[in-house]
């Protein structure tokens, strides 16, 4: 099993659980904590049977006269294939109590809370959770109109049956030595380009990143034999 199997499996954030960054001195966009709580589940099974969040630690810290930090240390754990993981501990934070640009003192009575799932949404995306949010690939407006087909194709291969699975496995080997072959037949650099343009293409649309990286390794192979017939 691939390294980032996991990884590629929950990085695809539906666009219906993407919320602006308000209140903060960036912008940007973050994914809706309960959306990950729902991924989560999916994925790994019920809270508290395939994972969980653990608070390891909490305190308040006084930031100035009236401004209070309250910090969350949490890790989260999870099962998979039968064994336990947990992540490295990751921090959140949220102001419990602050004075307004009009001079009023405001009091956050669910600074533990916010703080703690700002913590979990961190430690999930350590394991590939909104990774396209975090990695920047929500700033492509041509990626963000493709994430919600894309996120259904990831379910309904999850939900796919064992021998479903096994005849798309068969089905993309084939295509993958047709597009090697094809590669490695290319008569010049120009039918080359044409060959892998026209295979990475059908590589995304299946949100297949590990084919992506053997075409291109295979392009690889092809243009530094051409170098080393060149010079022969």
């Amino acid at each position: 099993m691939s390294n980032k199997a996991l990884w590629e499996q929950v990085c695809t954030t539906d666009p219906r659980a993407v919320k602006p960054i308000t209140g903060k001195q960036y912008q940007g966009n973050s994914p809706k904590p309960y959306w990950l709580i729902e991924r989560a589940t999916e994925v790994f099974g019920p809270v508290g049977i395939g994972w969980g969040c653990d608070v390891k630690s909490e305190r308040f810290e006084r930031l100035g006269e009236f401004d209070v930090l309250h910090v969350a240390v949490v890790s989260v754990w999870y099962v998979r294939d039968g064994v336990r993981s947990q992540t490295f501990d990751q921090m959140g934070g949220t102001k419990a109590a602050y004075k307004t640009a009009k001079g009023m003192l405001m009091v956050d009575e669910d600074a533990g809370k916010k703080s703690v799932t700002d913590g979990m949404v961190k430690c999930l995306s350590m394991i590939g959770f909104a990774g396209d949010i975090f990695s920047g690939r929500w700033d492509d407006s041509k990626y963000v109109a493709q994430a919600g087909a894309l996120l259904e194709d990831q379910r309904r291969r999850e939900e796919e049956s064992p021998e479903d699975r096994a005849a798309r496995a068969e089905q993309r080997a084939h295509w993958l030595a047709d597009q090697k072959a094809a590669i490695d037949a290319a008569a010049n650099a120009g039918e080359l380009k044409r060959v892998l343009a026209a295979a990475l293409k059908t590589a995304q649309e299946e949100n297949d990143p590990e084919a992506e990286s053997e075409l291109h390794a295979a392009a690889a192979v092809k243009a530094s034999k051409a170098r080393t017939k060149e010079t022969a």
